[in-house]
């Protein structure tokens, strides 16, 4: 790669200025693919960035992400400048914790984050912003405990602003929702607890949805620690959960959730004949099995005895 010059010069002109602020982008980015560090990097002035189209921006951010290296090439970004002109959020993360206080520096953890993440695009993307709102989270208590309560939804509204000052996924709705719905969700699988019932794995899993795989994937790596030990029991709970979700798909697939002739049996108990009423009863319990409110393929009674407590069947 061609050296940049080590200092940028003080007076530029528009155009030098966007053309120094790419080069410094393309040097991040080449230092995450490469996994060196350039000659002559320019740490540019934040305006210059402001000067490059978002698509270039985008471009060159999603290539210091799903690099081989993507530390090096974030560490460069930090260095150039761009972290401070187009993602504030991040570089407020840079040196918060590890030492002042007892908690990992999340900075370091999120670089590590993104390293560890598979390389797809939305897992490395919500790796880097998974964590941005433990900046105006923390809390310390008395005896020095840190919490960061509630720091995945903080995180959430944050990127929602983030998208309003620099809408870089324009265009890409679909991944802008994956990226949002992951940091927003990023601590749920870690909460799995082997005492989860089926109906609550079944739950998990429909709340999830499509981003059940992503989720998972980016929660092993979540897993920063460096205790061997501990690092294990975290990605054997999170291997669970996936066999289990797995587990009960492919049962729920093979069973239907409601046992035969609970139609008839509803008809018996509380005079409601073959109509649609029956059916929309049928589709209020079915929908409850799949929420995990109810459980599936259980007796006639403890259905009807629901819909009772429930008051759901209509009086005449």
């Amino acid at each position: 790669m061609d050296e940049m010059r080590p200092d940028a010069p003080a007076i530029v002109s528009e155009r030098e200025a966007r053309d120094l602020a790419v080069m410094a982008l393309d040097a991040a980015a080449w230092s995450a693919e490469k996994g060196e560090r350039p000659d002559g990097v320019v740490r540019c002035d934040a305006g210059w960035f402001r000067r490059v189209e978002l698509p270039r921006v985008r471009d060159a951010v999603e290539r210091v992400l799903m690099g081989r290296h993507p530390d090096h090439g974030l560490d460069l970004l930090l260095e150039v400048g761009a972290l401070d002109a187009l993602l504030p959020e991040v570089k407020a993360m840079v040196g918060f914790g590890d030492g002042e206080w007892r908690h990992k520096d999340v900075w370091k953890h999120t670089k590590q984050v993104v390293l560890q993440a598979v390389p797809r695009t939305e897992v490395r993307w919500a790796a880097l912003l998974h964590d941005i709102g433990k900046v105006k989270t923390r809390r310390i208590e008395a005896n020095g405990d840190v919490h960061f309560f509630g720091h995945a939804e903080v995180g959430a509204s944050m990127f929602d602003r983030m998208q309003r000052r620099m809408p870089i996924f324009t265009g890409e709705e679909a991944l802008s929702r994956s990226v949002r719905f992951l940091i927003l969700h990023h601590l749920r699988a870690s909460a799995y607890e082997p005492g989860w019932t089926d109906s609550a794995v079944r739950r998990f899993a429909l709340e999830m949805g499509d981003g059940l795989c992503d989720l998972l994937d980016l929660s092993r790596a979540d897993i920063t620690t460096k205790r061997p030990e501990k690092k294990k029991r975290g990605l054997d709970a999170i291997s669970e959960l996936a066999r289990r979700v797995r587990a009960i798909q492919e049962m729920d697939a093979r069973v239907p959730p409601l046992p035969k002739g609970l139609g008839t049996a509803i008809s018996a108990r509380f005079g409601v004949p073959p109509s649609p009423a029956l059916g929309d009863l049928m589709k209020v319990l079915k929908d409850r099995v799949d929420e995990g409110i109810l459980e599936a393929q259980r007796d006639n009674d403890y259905y009807l005895d629901y819909l009772a407590a429930e008051s759901l069947v209509p009086t005449k």
